[in-house]
């Protein structure tokens, strides 16, 4: 069979966009279905500098984004651990990434997943919108295609050599590759989330810094958009989920009037009335994994493979980085460098691992919160991490956190405690420091959660190889070669 293409992307978000560009800048023929028309609206709008420094600078589209005027992050400012005075990190509190490379943005999805799919368009990607997909076309061999409905209400197939899930959490085909998802008992939280049209912002130069605060229900979220657009949302248990159903409004405004920190930026600030913004919106059972994120034919990348707590920001990082590796392993085997099963088990080591890693971390960041009265943070504690859970992302993980041969299950509970410990006291170091490496940079489980992160900016800059397992990064970071 002659396929019609080399590569079909399910969905045009950050992970679709990054997929179908990175394939189509080697010559691939690549199509992209999206079912909405762009732009619309999602949730997910604190990026980390991985993404703007490095992948954007990838697929040629930074400039662009620079110059659309996104609100400047520069670190976060947290009331989280012991210390009921909030305190910050600084992205470039580190060597490897001074300024201006240490920044990212806060941006409003619709405009910035726009400027990722047009730019997909300009690197050649065939992009429909309006059209979704219904099934995959699969026989006993691989996955070979899709079928979807075009803006007209027509059924169409098209094939390919390669089909990459990007359609989100709300994936209708994921369930192709892979068992059923793994969900989070630890993180099995409820967001309720919308926009105030205003509100006040940290001093200078951390105006633009996300502002994260733990209050006895859970924590609240505070991302300076615009001048005149705050995001603002409460990650709580779903004990609160009938008050939530009841009134979703009414569930969100009493969250962050019950957190002191965030109601005093927004006193007599209005909520906002333009849309998208004027909703109040919910979000439940949201962090999640696949036992696997490839079969042959077809890889899931962004929310149809995984998603984890959003309180580091690492959502569209995770998400666009597992699409980078996925158009690695694509284009390696279009071009007959590596094979297709070794490309993609270099996918899935590299995207566990990089899952794995950020999943740890929240962990110990969880447990480092001293709120020892409220029955949230009671349950956030790594002695209450379910053996089951943590037999699960000893799986998912396998050596590729720790370094070892294997994550021992029986032995996480006292790591994580470490991470905890490591991470309280690196904190109480950051007020009175005086190193050039960000104390919280320079411990353990920090270090290996922005790893990856460093080296992606170190190749979009300098074309540095990271190698693994025998195979390093092109020069251009689209694809595998033998190391």
């Amino acid at each position: 069979m002659n396929p019609d293409y080399d590569l079909i992307v399910v969905g045009g978000g950050p992970a679709g966009s990054t997929a179908a560009t990175a394939v189509a800048m080697r010559g691939h023929r690549v199509l992209l279905l999206e079912r909405e028309v762009f732009p619309r609206y999602q949730i997910g709008e604190s990026l980390l500098p991985a993404t703007v420094q490095g992948l954007c600078r990838i697929l040629g589209v930074a400039d662009e984004v620079d110059r659309a005027g996104f609100t400047v992050k520069r670190g976060g400012t947290l009331r989280w651990g012991r210390d009921p005075k909030p305190w910050q990190f600084s992205f470039s509190m580190t060597p490897r990434l001074p300024e201006p490379t240490s920044t990212a943005f806060q941006v409003e999805r619709a405009r910035f997943d726009e400027i990722l799919l047009r730019n997909a368009g300009r690197a050649g990607v065939d992009v429909r919108e309006g059209s979704a997909v219904r099934r995959v076309v699969a026989d006993g061999e691989r996955v070979r295609g899709v079928e979807y409905t075009d803006p007209s209400g027509t059924t169409r197939t098209a094939h390919a050599t390669f089909v990459i899930d990007a359609s989100g959490n709300t994936s209708r085909i994921h369930g192709q590759v892979g068992d059923a998802r793994v969900y989070s008992d630890f993180f099995r939280n409820l967001a309720v989330f919308g926009y105030f049209a205003g509100g006040q912002r940290l001093p200078e130069p951390n105006s633009g810094n996300i502002f994260c605060a733990a209050f006895d229900a859970g924590w609240l979220w505070y991302i300076p958009l615009r001048d005149d657009l705050t995001s603002v949302g409460a990650v709580i248990a779903p004990e609160h989920n009938p008050a939530v159903q009841r009134d979703a409004r009414a569930a969100w405004q009493d969250m962050i009037h019950a957190c002191p920190e965030v109601s005093e930026l927004v006193a007599g600030v209005p909520v906002a009335t333009e849309p998208p913004y004027d909703k109040v919106r919910v979000r439940k059972d949201y962090s999640y994994w696949k036992n696997s994120f490839w079969t042959p034919g077809m890889a899931l990348v962004g929310d149809a493979a995984c998603f984890v707590d959003p309180v580091l920001s690492s959502g569209v990082h995770l998400a666009t980085y597992g699409a980078l590796l996925a158009a690695r392993s694509v284009n390696a085997s279009l071009e007959g460098k590596v094979p297709e099963n070794r490309g993609f088990a270099e996918f899935e080591t590299r995207y566990r691992r990089e899952y794995g890693v950020f999943y740890e971390f929240l962990v110990a960041f969880y447990d480092m919160e001293r709120n020892d009265q409220s029955y949230f943070w009671q349950a956030k504690k790594v002695t209450k991490v379910d053996a089951g859970e943590a037999a699960a992302f000893a799986e998912l993980a396998g050596g590729l956190v720790s370094g070892d041969a294997a994550v021992d299950p029986s032995q996480l509970g006292a790591r994580w405690g470490a991470a905890s410990a490591e991470l309280d006291n690196a904190v109480d170091r950051l007020a009175t420091t005086d190193d050039r490496v960000n104390p919280l940079l320079a411990s353990r489980v920090v270090g290996e959660t922005f790893r990856t992160g460093n080296d992606l900016t170190d190749q979009a800059l300098y074309g540095d190889p990271v190698v693994h397992n025998g195979l390093s990064v092109t020069e251009d970071g689209l694809s595998w070669t033998e190391a």
